[in-house]
């Protein structure tokens, strides 16, 4: 049973966080009512353009435009989001992986104290690389350091580790520690590695369309600083807090799926790689 509590609605309503959009839109929230209450000042009392019927039916346009954006920002929230989840599995999968080819290292490595610790400190090096390599940035601090690792911070550091692990397992394999059984189970692990990162890259690499994005961006902004001339007759001054709220919705939605495409940054509403990465290394670490 869910148990309700009305306190947490009003806490979520009042509270701003640091990824509230109400921060980022507050200048255009200023300019936008100046602006709707000039246009209903010019429309009402300067220029009197009640008599003219026509003008009082531009509202008909903004309820037929309104469908159509509505559907543009669903499409663009439900692609946004779905690159956003698609990213969580990859991690999942990678945190998966990571303790089960700790678990199959040692139980078959269970005297071999220097094949362990190597594995201990390489498999959590995997995936604090990849996450910076999915920021374009490395931090050599959050590396472990292992005997015989050198790191070109020039090329592509994930692929290094995997090509070092996988040259430590099949070392292993001609020094006969491990069967041919043994090395199919661990190469399959090992491959899931590099086939993550490339998953993860593949986001990473895949924006949403520019003219796309751009489009529906030009379509809110006329959208909204249109909406004045029309409806302006029917809510009088009413017109400034109206605008705003829609304005705040629509470009709202727009920032949240903008942030969240690419979900390997270090935005509010991004992945918490960070934590994940120090999950795996507290779990590999406990296992092996």
């Amino acid at each position: 049973m869910i148990n309700y509590n009305p306190k947490e609605w009003f806490t979520f309503i009042f509270r701003f966080h640091k990824a509230d959009t109400v921060r980022k839109l507050f200048p255009m929230f200023i300019g936008l009512s100046i602006y709707a209450g000039a246009i209903a000042l010019l429309e009402l009392e300067v220029w009197n353009l009640r008599r003219y019927k026509e003008l009082q039916q531009l509202s008909i346009v903004h309820s037929l435009l309104g469908f159509v954006i509505s559907l543009l920002l669903v499409f663009r929230t439900n692609t946004a989001y779905d690159r956003w989840w698609e990213g969580r599995r990859l991690w999942g999968s990678l945190v998966n992986n990571s303790r089960n080819l700790a678990m199959k290292l040692r139980a078959i490595f269970p005297d071999d104290a220097a094949s362990l610790a190597y594995f201990r400190q390489m498999i959590p090096n995997y995936a604090f690389s990849m996450k910076n390599h999915l920021r374009n940035g490395f931090i050599a601090g959050e590396l472990e350091t292992v005997d015989s690792l050198v790191i070109n911070e020039q090329q592509h550091i994930p692929n290094q580790l995997a090509t070092h692990m996988i040259s430590r397992i099949y070392a292993l394999y001609r020094q006969q520690k491990i069967s041919g059984d043994e090395l199919i189970t661990i190469n399959q692990e090992l491959q899931s590695f590099t086939d993550i990162c490339g998953g993860c890259e593949r986001i990473r690499n895949t924006p949403i369309p520019f003219s796309y994005s751009v489009f529906l961006k030009k379509f809110i902004f006329f959208y909204v600083m249109t909406m004045p001339f029309g409806y302006v007759f029917s809510v009088g001054y009413l017109i400034i807090p109206m605008v705003v709220f829609i304005f705040y919705v629509l470009a709202s939605l727009e920032l949240i799926a903008e942030e969240i495409e690419d979900p390997f940054g270090k935005d509010a509403n991004d992945l918490p790689t960070d934590t994940i990465c120090e999950n795996i290394r507290k779990h590999v670490a406990e296992i092996l």
